[in-house]
């Protein structure tokens, strides 16, 4: 048994949270891991998911330093890069949730630190695992245009950070990844409405390549969408994010009656699947083998570079014209 138990990836979760509990939920179900413990500063947090779980829990996260081969940071966003940089220092691969720092100053040392301790960085952009993204892929030439919705009604929960890091963000990596090209001019305005921060945000961004981008986030939405247009030279392509429809459009082969290009239709639904624990599996993975995580340090920090630039533009022009 303890042969056994020596080839399973020690791993933890600091922040127990809302999303904390899934991710320990996740380590705690996967056959090449071993959970050892949680850390949340709150004590109905922790020995709710220690007692869930059967696993210790601890007020100080700096009690699992050198403790864990690999851990989740699920703190409040303005944490984590104290937190994740002492686990990097202290050996561990590190999955820290989006937006990865608050700062780009800190994510770039954040970088650095799992360059330096040659650790596994991944950050939390759950979207990337979402079955209809996946299935997108291979349909994927290169985009002229592209439309993101995130709507959702307002909660408490997130407005540690603006709308842009909370919500807008996911869309910002998604938009980086397909069409990798460097952005060239970010045009945004938005407002606050319930909380101190920016609650609802628009920003049209444009790339080298000359695809643009037009993204709108809000947190005070009546209904909820997660929803991403893209508009190519064969195909116009719709992706429903939350119930996982994939909608192809494309010029059809013949003529129809009134003279007009028939038009060919492909509607996919796909299953809603575990996110959540494809991302984690993905991130043990890389950790185990050494090999570059689904979504790096990297990609995290151009997303929050270009999330930071929304950001400011955004809180300029409120300025502008309060």
């Amino acid at each position: 048994m303890a042969a056994q138990d020596a080839s399973l990836i020690r791993t933890a979760v600091i922040g127990v949270g809302y999303l904390g509990r899934f991710h320990a939920q996740k380590y705690a179900s996967l056959p090449n891991a071993r959970l050892v413990g949680i850390a949340d500063p709150s004590a109905a947090a922790r020995s709710a998911v220690g007692g869930e779980l059967g696993v210790p829990a601890h007020a100080d996260y700096r009690e699992l330093l050198g403790q864990v081969d690999a851990v989740s940071i699920v703190t409040p966003t303005p944490q984590h890069f104290a937190v994740a940089k002492e686990f990097l220092e202290s050996g561990a691969h590190v999955l820290v949730e989006k937006p990865m720092t608050v700062t780009i100053e800190e994510g770039v040392a954040l970088v650095e630190a799992a360059r330096s301790a040659g650790r596994i960085l991944q950050v939390g952009h759950l979207e990337r695992f979402n079955a209809a993204v996946q299935a997108v892929q291979p349909i994927l030439t290169v985009p002229r245009f592209i439309e993101s919705a995130r709507l959702a009604p307002f909660k408490h929960r997130g407005t540690d950070v603006d709308v842009v890091l909370d919500l807008m963000i996911h869309d910002i990596d998604l938009i980086l990844s397909i069409v990798r090209s460097p952005v060239v001019s970010v045009d945004a305005i938005g407002s606050s409405v319930f909380s101190k921060e920016i609650d609802i945000a628009n920003a049209r961004l444009r790339f080298a390549n000359g695809c643009v981008a037009n993204a709108t986030a809000s947190r005070v939405s009546l209904k909820t969408e997660r929803r991403l247009r893209l508009f190519q030279d064969d195909a116009y392509v719709s992706v429903d994010l939350q119930q996982k429809v994939l909608t192809v459009i494309r010029k059809g082969a013949g003529i129809g009656a009134d003279g007009m290009p028939q038009v060919a239709i492909e509607e996919n639904t796909y299953e809603q699947g575990d996110a959540l624990k494809a991302e984690i599996e993905a991130f043990l993975d890389a950790a185990q083998n050494g090999t570059a995580p689904p979504v790096s340090g990297e990609d995290g920090l151009l997303a929050l570079r270009t999330a930071v630039s929304i950001t400011e533009q955004v809180a300029s022009s409120m300025r502008k014209f309060s």
